[in-house]
């Protein structure tokens, strides 16, 4: 029997790969968030969990945004305030 691509682990360790490398391009912890819960299903896949592709997209999804979320709490700056800058970066 034929395990179709999204039940691969590797598929979703490369998904992981990539969308952190696209973090590193474009900041902001949003695509961190997605390569987080991308990297958690692929370790759930590598230890022997048969889901299917609804559940799967599930767990995606739900950990992409508790990631995100977390990580907007932790790195974000304090309530209220707001980075300025009074000087130029050539004077």
């Amino acid at each position: 029997m034929d395990t179709p691509f999204w039940a691969l682990w590797w598929v979703w360790g490369a998904g992981a790969l990539a969308l952190a490398i696209l973090e590193v391009l474009v900041p902001g912890f949003v695509f961190l968030g997605f390569a987080i819960g991308a990297a958690v299903v692929a370790l759930l896949l590598l230890a022997g969990a048969g889901f299917s592709l609804p559940p799967l997209l599930l767990i995606f999804a739900a950990l992409s945004l508790a990631a995100w979320l977390i990580m907007r709490k932790f790195f974000a700056l304090p309530k209220g305030q707001v980075k300025t800058f009074n000087h130029d970066i050539n004077d």
